[in-house]
């Protein structure tokens, strides 16, 4: 195992410190217990959004802190949900009276861990709404979940939701709108290679040099099967097809491409899979509207991608569009 580490038992620690000291004028880094919040959080009278996981997600979700997304993020141990005692206080700044909003990924670990934070922070007078992210279409249970699990539609979610929260949504509206956006989107993803993760110091699974696996989530674990490996093209459409026909995109229909990297795949790769799946959508008559192409849920230096479609309406894509001023996303300011 090689990784630029000093103590596998450090990682997420100096990690996030590295990241506190990266962004001063963005975030603010809280330890015993760690969790991170926009700069000038709590904004009076906004609700507060929070959301976390395991890390070894980067940018995913400290990334997305700042105005129009986060006010908070809460990391976990690589790939392990954070726990209710770093989930309390983050919600606990995030409020500003009007609630608070949990973006929750569906993954056994975080839903029971947020929903014990929620209980806690109800019973000192914040009002928490939950949404659950579960727009992944390959597998129904895994290791890690009950039903579908959170993957790359997170981002999208987080960035819809925190800008109907910036223009002054009430608590029940800007869950609403995070709940429309989860309903509206589907993803899929393939691993070209494993990757490792610090403390375990071996590959999590093992693919031969000409294999891939199809339809894997964020934390390693196996996809929908396993295949000899194919050209871009084909790959996309593997992965494409099954998004399409379970969102029932048709013609006329106008949606957000979203092609995010694994980790350890070049931008120039992910720009040919985006090229193959923006002309599958034109095949269908749908309009690519808006798009986002890079490294924003990833599971450590995994060799891969996901596909992320979105159908949008007027509303959502002028959400999407409001201004965003975050570590790893910006636009408009």
């Amino acid at each position: 195992m090689k990784k630029l580490i000093n103590d596998p038992r450090a990682v997420v620690e100096e990690s996030v410190q590295g990241f506190g000291l990266a962004y001063p004028n963005l975030v603010t880094v809280s330890t015993d217990p760690t969790f991170i919040t926009r700069k000038d959080a709590p904004v009076g009278g906004k609700v507060g959004l929070v959301s976390g996981g395991g890390s070894g997600h980067e940018p995913l979700h400290a990334g997305f802190v700042g105005l129009g997304m986060l006010d908070a993020a809460v990391p976990g141990a690589v790939f392990t949900s954070p726990t209710p005692d770093q989930i309390l206080p983050a919600t606990l700044a995030a409020n500003s009276g009007a609630g608070v909003v949990h973006i929750v990924k569906n993954y056994t670990g975080d839903v029971l861990n947020f929903e014990t934070a929620a209980e806690l922070a109800e019973a000192e007078g914040v009002s928490v709404r939950t949404v659950l992210v579960n727009d992944d279409v390959a597998v129904e249970d895994s290791l890690y979940t009950a039903g579908r699990r959170g993957v790359g539609g997170t981002v999208l979610v987080e960035k819809i939701a925190g800008a109907a929260a910036e223009r002054g949504d009430d608590l029940d509206a800007v869950a609403a709108v995070g709940e429309r956006v989860n309903a509206n989107v589907r993803t899929m993803g393939v691993a070209l290679s494993a990757c490792t993760v610090p403390h375990a110091g071996t590959p999590s699974f093992d693919l031969a040099e000409d294999e891939i696996e199809i339809g894997i989530g964020i934390h390693g674990e196996p996809g929908r099967h396993r295949i000899p490996m194919e050209n871009a093209d084909g790959i996309t459409d593997r992965l494409l097809e099954p998004v399409l026909a379970d969102l029932g995109i048709t013609s006329g229909d106008k949606v957000l491409l979203f092609v995010n990297g694994m980790g350890g795949t070049p931008l120039s790769e992910l720009y040919i899979v985006y090229r193959r799946a923006a002309q599958v959508l034109a095949d269908r008559g749908a309009t690519v509207d808006r798009s986002l192409v890079g490294n924003y849920i990833t599971a450590l230096e995994m060799q891969g991608c996901s596909i992320s479609v979105l159908r949008l309406d007027d509303e959502l894509t002028g959400l999407w569009d409001a201004p965003v001023h975050t570590a790893a996303l910006r636009w408009g300011v």
